[in-house]
């Protein structure tokens, strides 16, 4: 109120009872109430539902939203409730990103310590004891599964498939010679058709005298018990096909597919002939496949000595028992399945050979026409046979040189033998369905999607086997001792273990196709490398073969490993010191294959393997047996130990370290380079291309690889990078307990660059596969089509090349190019 209105207020003896008091209208505070309380309601109301949408959605993210996939891949982002200090992310321990149980460094040491030779020894006395071909070897199996329980891998236990293979039942060569006739036996012949009438023809059958029968086996020694088992193996081919043909027959070399194009244009005759081809340079069932292809009958396989180096008889040295050279009767087992077509049981491409699984035909996946082994020893006669018949091999090109068996009056003419003189070639073989049998073990990790796969086939086509695969088999022992040891101190590791003991795997890679054809949905989402040892020691020299992805791993694995058989200890050399650091591109031949070129996980391969110097390997015969092995092999077992060593160091850098132990850049150089040989090589097509297709700047075929190639180098240096700054900052950087956002932002920063690594290999596979070839997926890598063993880069392109079509050059560069940037872009932002 004013003033005047208090004092007209106040009371005094002349105040009326009853006063009046003029107030004004009241006024209302908000001119627009109800307006104004609506706006307020939802204002107050839609914040909350917008936080409530934003909380769910970044919980449960849709998969448009940045962090998540688009669905290809199994997303490897985090939600925004993976930052909240309650959360528990799954695979993260309490310890990362330090190893639980012992420290990275304790591991390493007990994994260099943790291998014996004496325990080597003794696993690979027990594997070459007895036959233990595929699908024949179920207490070998179980004796596996059982030793790795006691060794600490609770989790193992057997996966059976059933598989199609052949068994032998007989077989004889035959070299025939037609008698020559008496004068009586003709008068007597003219008689028989004169009463017959003229014009008569008689089914009469020649009279022929055996020239020479092979004995087919391998001799008994004394000095090696295994070579005179009472139930050895046969000497016989897997996947051949029986038959009895009777031809006359041409030397054909190496049978490569450049053999017989030289054989064609020469104008030698192949046609319903048997083929005499030394073992070598490519896959023995590539050398049947091509002799079919050309109208050839039949196919009989020798291992020359001329392919044994330095150490032969020839040149002074002692064959085995003796000496380190070559075994005369020896003879190279094995299957002649058309490896580099499609690898597995024939009848079942692509899917598992499961228990009532549809099967197909297997005319295109095994060869139609009979093939056997021989040893030198049983082809002298047959090479000597063909002396003086056609030309001779030093006048075709150098790719036939090299021949030893010269000094035992060999001329290696190529015939063919005329009429008069043929080969009786038989073969009887059983094909059965019958269960195989893989041995898995499991090691589980904190993390429970990135795996590392360790694997070894049991499986040979002989008693023994200490080479091939048992010097792996016996190493895989020790490795997962190894580990086993670890696990007893309390260790567990970052990344889950699996170890894979295959069956099959001579037959076709029967037991480890099988089982990623089966599993490739787990193993596509899970799965970061494969580490394989086939032959871990055969020879003094360490060879690997490898995907460029893993290049830097194994290098700085052979770094920590002592080289055996130093003659100055206190030199201190390790196996990367006496390697000559070549690594092979990856082929096929060996259980990486499905691996790699069907579910594109990176793979290694490696051992140490003989050479040109060292004692002679009996490759796939009775002579690759535990007495070769004790005695000339790797006396002392030190190098079953030193691949063991290198193995398990080598997985434990995959396993434990934080950040992958990828390098990217590695293999966007290499693929620069595999480039550059696609164009050498087209370039020497004269005539193929024009200049201008060949120029690698204005090229139409090859300049938009390179860019797409230049894009992949900057992605993976980035990449590279960004992992060393984590690896730097995961070593060096001790989070406090109560910075719990640091932690979380760091394993999910370390997250994120795994799993750019562990899909990159993926990237390049093309779901059709290649031409003619549909099961091989990797547009990188994948076995030539007439090698079989060997690697070829970007296969497609260079098949294309090979073949003269030009067409298929630019539509192969089409989808290198595109899957070269799809790389890029899985690795950019």
């Amino acid at each position: 109120m004013r003033p005047k209105e208090e004092e007209a207020m106040s009371a005094n003896e002349r105040t009326p009872l009853i006063a009046v008091v003029h107030v004004a209208p009241a006024q209302e505070r908000y001119p627009h109430r109800t307006l104004r309380r609506i706006c307020t309601v939802v204002l107050s109301i839609v914040p909350v539902i917008v936080i409530a949408a934003l909380i769910i959605v970044l919980a449960f993210p849709p998969s448009w939203l940045p962090w998540t996939d688009d669905g290809s891949r199994p997303s490897e982002h985090k939600s925004f409730a993976a930052y909240l200090p309650w959360a528990k992310p799954a695979g993260l321990s309490p310890s990362w990103p330090r190893t639980e149980g012992v420290t990275y460094d304790e591991l390493v040491a007990l994994l260099l310590n943790g291998p014996e030779p004496e325990k080597a020894r003794e696993w690979s006395e027990y594997y070459t004891s007895g036959p233990h071909l595929a699908g024949k070897n179920l207490s070998q199996v179980v004796w596996t599964r059982d030793k790795w329980q006691s060794f600490g891998i609770t989790h193992a236990d057997i996966v059976t498939y059933d598989i199609y293979v052949n068994y032998p039942v007989g077989h004889s060569l035959t070299l025939l010679e037609k008698k020559s006739k008496s004068a009586s036996e003709s008068n007597d012949e003219a008689r028989t058709r004169e009463a017959e009438g003229d014009g008569v023809e008689t089914q009469r059958k020649s009279t022929w005298k055996v020239k020479f029968e092979a004995s087919l086996e391998e001799d008994v020694l004394a000095e090696d018990p295994t070579s005179g088992l009472d139930d050895r193996i046969p000497t016989f081919h897997g996947y051949s096909a029986s038959g009895n043909v009777t031809a006359p027959y041409v030397y054909v070399n190496y049978g490569t597919y450049w053999d017989f194009e030289e054989l064609v244009k020469a104008n030698v005759t192949l046609e319903g002939k048997i083929g005499l081809a030394r073992y070598g340079h490519i896959f023995r069932g590539l050398k049947v496949k091509r002799a079919e292809e050309l109208g050839m009958v039949g196919m009989v396989m020798y291992t020359d000595p001329g392919d044994d180096g330095e150490v032969t008889e020839q040149n002074g040295y002692a064959t085995y028992p003796e000496g380190p050279a070559r075994e005369p009767s020896s003879v190279q087992r094995g299957s002649v399945q058309y490896l580099s077509f499609a690898p597995g049981d024939p009848t079942t491409p692509g899917v598992p050979s499961k228990p009532g699984v549809p099967r197909q035909s297997v005319n295109g996946s095994i060869p139609q026409i009979p093939s056997i082994p021989i040893s030198y020893e049983d082809a002298l006669p047959l090479l000597k046979a063909l002396n003086g018949y056609g030309p001779k091999a030093s006048s075709f090109s150098k790719a036939w040189k090299g021949t030893g068996l010269e000094y035992k009056g060999v001329e290696y003419n190529i015939g063919p033998t005329p009429d008069e003189l043929v080969l009786n070639l038989v073969n009887e073989q059983e094909y059965v369905i019958t269960p195989m049998w893989n041995v898995i073990g499991i090691i589980n990790g904190t993390t429970s999607d990135e795996v590392v796969v360790l694997g070894n086939h049991r499986d040979a086509w002989i008693a023994g086997g200490a080479g091939d695969p048992n010097s792996g088999s016996a190493a895989f022992n020790e490795v997962i001792r190894s580990f086993g040891m670890a696990t007893q101190l309390g260790w567990k590791p970052w990344r889950t273990i699996v170890f894979a003991s295959w069956d099959g795997e001579e037959y076709g890679l029967i037991g480890s196709t099988e089982w990623v054809e089966e599993y490739l949905p787990w193993l596509d989402k899970a799965t970061v490398a494969y580490l394989n040892v086939d032959v871990g020691a055969s020879g003094p020299h360490f060879k690997a073969s490898a995907a460029p992805l893993l290049n830097k791993a194994l290098i700085q694995a052979t770094q920590l490993v002592p080289l055996p058989n130093q003659t100055d200890q206190a030199s201190n050399k390790t196996v990367y010191d006496s390697w000559n650091k070549h690594i092979s591109t990856m082929g096929s031949g060996s259980d990486f294959t499905a691996f790699q070129d069907f579910a594109g996980i990176p793979c290694i391969d490696m051992g140490f393997s003989f050479g040109q110097d060292s004692a002679v390997y009996h490759y796939h015969s009775n002579y690759d047996s535990f007495a070769w092995m004790d005695r000339i092999g790797d006396p002392g077992f030190l190098h079953h130990a030193a691949i063991a060593k290198v193995w398990a160091v080598l997985a434990a850098a995959l396993i434990e370290t934080p950040v992958i132990q990828f390098n990217a850049t590695d293999y966007a150089t290499a693929l620069g380079q595999y480039i550059e040989d696609a164009r050498d090589k087209a370039a020497d097509a004269v005539g193929f291309l024009s200049n201008e297709e060949l120029q690698p700047t204005t090229s139409p075929l090859f300049r938009p690889m390179m860019r797409s190639v230049d894009r992949l180098l900057n992605a993976t240096a980035a990449l590279d990078g960004r992992a060393a700054e984590l690896a730097e900052e995961v070593a060096n950087g001790d989070v406090p307990w109560w910075k719990w956002w640091e932690r979380l932002r760091l394993y999910y920063a370390v997250r994120a660059v795994n799993a750019k690594y562990k899909y990159l290999e993926r990237q390049f596979l093309h779901k059709p596969g290649l031409d003619g070839r549909s099961w091989f997926k990797h547009v990188v890598f994948a076995p030539g089509r007439w090698v079989g063993y060997a690697g070829a880069t970007f296969p497609g392109l260079v098949e294309a090349i090979d073949d003269g079509d030009k067409a298929g050059m630019y539509r192969w560069a089409g989808i290198i190019t595109g899957l070269i940037n799809k790389a890029a872009g899985s690795l950019e932002g």
